[in-house]
């Protein structure tokens, strides 16, 4: 069974910095895809980066060059670099994994980000 935890989250200032992990446990079949993704309270869960196992990212307009994301294929870990932290970047994150040959795709369990003076 395939399970994510996400890891990292917490309070930080404007413009602060802020590093989240997501660690993969169970087989996972074949190329894959990972990703961050967020749901701010009263709003629809939004893309914000993601990775192909062999590099390619993906980012949403409103953390490029912010926000970085990578990955460890051995360890099946992803994590995200968030840089210059905005009050709208406050959220509930979430780590998914996408699996293209079975059209699987698992999320992790969320961790608050809240940006706050």
């Amino acid at each position: 069974q395939v399970q994510l935890v996400e890891s990292g989250g917490g309070l930080v200032q404007p413009g602060g910095s802020l590093k989240l992990s997501c660690a993969v446990s169970g087989y996972i079949f074949g190329i894959n895809i990972m990703g961050w993704y967020r749901q701010a309270p009263g709003k629809q869960r939004e893309l914000v980066a993601t990775i192909t196992n062999i590099g390619r990212t993906d980012y949403a307009d409103s953390v490029k060059g912010r926000f970085t994301i990578s990955r460890d294929n051995p360890n099946k870990t992803v994590w995200l670099q968030m840089n210059s932290l905005k009050p709208e970047d406050t959220a509930v994150y979430y780590c998914k994994i996408y699996v293209p040959a079975t059209m699987s795709e698992y999320w992790g369990q969320g961790t608050q980000v809240t940006v706050s003076s």
